[in-house]
């Protein structure tokens, strides 16, 4: 076979993996908003495919399952999330910090039901799940930590004060983008603010862990 046929071969095969891959995006992103608003119980496969406008075979010939299609989904969330709040390294730390959560606000505005998937998902008490939900908030912590103090992998007080920081604006979050009543901007101001709080408190109680000065915010 000449090297001619072989890349016409090639060709198609490209179009064929990049036509799959679109339709298995275009089937998460249903999935998002099916899930944001009804219970992963509630949900059928015949209601899915329904809604997708797919033959439900579809579905299971790319998820195999609901359970896969839904950790599929909670998983391209996940990625979308961490992504996106974990830019700006080349920033000072205060200024990385602040970067870090307006893109994580700005994520949960613009994605809101990927956010929800993420962090308040219907399939109740589901071991998986619940790895993958632990799995971005380590990753915030890190991401946060690093911006703070330079580093990624921190004490277990300094872990635990970054910790439950990050649970308290998850539910912070989820209230705002159902009632947006503060613009982002002072939202994220509001998040810097009671992370400087929870920095102060990591810094007394654990002097090894001194908090960040505040970035200066030009006038």
């Amino acid at each position: 076979m000449n090297i001619s046929h072989q890349r016409a071969e090639a060709r198609p095969r490209a179009r064929g993996t990049e036509r799959s891959l679109a339709r298995r995006a275009e089937l998460i992103a249903v999935g998002r908003r099916l899930f944001a608003d009804t219970s992963y119980d509630a949900l059928s496969m015949d209601d899915i495919a329904r809604q997708a406008n797919v033959a439900k075979g579809l579905i299971y010939y790319y998820f195999r399952s609901k359970r896969g299609y839904y950790l599929a989904i909670i998983q391209d969330s996940v990625a979308g999330l961490v992504t996106t709040a974990a830019g700006g390294t080349e920033l000072p730390q205060a200024d990385r910090v602040h970067r870090t959560i307006d893109g994580y606000l700005r994520y949960a505005e613009h994605n809101q039901a990927a956010y929800r998937a993420i962090v308040s998902g219907g399939v109740g008490f589901d071991a998986e799940v619940h790895a993958i939900r632990d799995g971005v908030r380590e990753a915030i912590v890190a991401t946060i930590a690093e911006g703070a103090y330079g580093c990624s992998h921190v004490g277990p007080l300094a872990r635990m004060g970054l910790l439950s920081w990050v649970c308290g604006v998850e539910g912070a979050t989820l209230d705002w983008i159902d009632r947006p009543e503060l613009p982002r901007e002072t939202m994220c101001d509001l998040l810097v603010k009671t992370l400087g709080g929870a920095l102060r408190a990591v810094e007394e109680l654990d002097p090894a862990y001194p908090a960040p000065a505040p970035a200066r915010r030009d006038a």
